[in-house]
């Protein structure tokens, strides 16, 4: 499967001579067949394709001003999204249990990343992901990037992993209920029920053990957590942010959790943040903090993920991996 990953790498970018989108599909469909998809395949999703107009207004109107940590958690740790999870966790535990013992990653980030990526797989988008693509490719400032994810996904198709009628997902092309774009699908994604299609659309044992897989593959700690938010002592040294020192050192600092008890004890190296647009909030955050970065390179998301997880353990539900 990974040979894909291989030939992207080497095949050089075509470029398009002029703008037309007929044109454009043309090439495509020459380097595709030269990467070996099937021409049954590109007739069946290229044939009649047009630009998405939605697709490309929604590209060029994207938010430049990022949402505060208060009002992006407020809308992301939701009360229903807590209380839902907390379900969802017990009435998979058998399975989560079982994708967690095999990829070291506790069930409740597993949850807690399929609630903010999908709402639970409520919300995959209805989005054609090669129209997306074809769109982006064609008429976005990122054309090299979307083109790649494109033809990704024209051997996904190819794979027979999904009809293409099915494979939806954001404007931008965002997949599933884990919502991977193409080339993280090509890397991550996981056959877990061993039915021969990596289903993250539509299978449940497949979503999970893509998720962990993921974390897994970048570095992820079961026996961590993420960090937590904390309180500073006043005439705190700003020069101590982005620092990463032993839990004890910066309880010796004067550093605290919220409920102004003492940091746990554990021998652990540990890094303060004060993210941007954070309204001055402060986090110690440990190794798996950053691994949820490489997943989306936003302070606000991985603080949200974190806390979601951290709201699910309360529940009397109790995991295995629950650490």
């Amino acid at each position: 499967m990974h040979i894909l990953v291989s030939i992207l790498l080497a095949t050089p970018t075509i470029v398009v001579a002029g703008n037309s989108f007929d044109g454009f599909l043309q090439e495509l469909r020459k380097e595709a067949i030269n990467q070996g998809i099937r021409p049954t395949t590109l007739d069946s999703v290229l044939k009649g394709l047009v630009v998405n107009p939605k697709v490309l207004s929604l590209y060029r109107r994207q938010p430049e001003k990022k949402q505060n940590l208060s009002s992006y958690l407020k809308q992301r740790v939701s009360t229903t999204r807590i209380t839902l999870g907390q379900k969802l966790l017990a009435e998979h535990q058998p399975l989560l249990e079982q994708v967690a013992s095999e990829f070291g990653v506790q069930s409740r980030f597993i949850i807690a990343l399929w609630g903010s990526e999908s709402s639970y797989g409520r919300n995959m988008g209805d989005f054609s992901v090669v129209r997306s693509l074809a769109t982006l490719a064609h008429g976005s400032k990122r054309k090299d990037y979307f083109r790649r994810e494109l033809l990704v996904a024209l051997h996904i198709l190819d794979q027979g992993h999904i009809h293409p009628s099915k494979m939806l997902g954001s404007w931008a092309g965002a997949m599933g209920q884990c919502q991977f774009m193409p080339w993280s699908y090509d890397r991550r994604a996981i056959d877990f029920d061993q039915d021969g299609r990596r289903d993250i659309w539509f299978t449940q044992a497949d979503v999970f053990a893509s998720i962990a897989n993921y974390l897994a593959a970048v570095g992820w700690q079961d026996d961590q957590t993420w960090g937590r938010e904390v309180i500073l002592p006043p005439n705190f040294n700003s020069e101590f942010t982005n620092k990463k020192m032993a839990l004890q050192e910066w309880q010796n600092y004067g550093v605290r959790r919220l409920n102004e008890t003492a940091l746990p004890t554990r021998k652990i190296q540990a890094k303060l943040i004060r993210p941007t647009n954070a309204n001055g909030r402060s986090f110690l955050v440990y190794d798996n903090y950053d691994v949820l970065l490489k997943w989306n390179r936003s302070h606000h998301f991985a603080i949200a993920i974190g806390t979601l997880a951290d709201r699910l353990r309360p529940s009397k539900v109790l995991l295995l991996k629950n650490k």
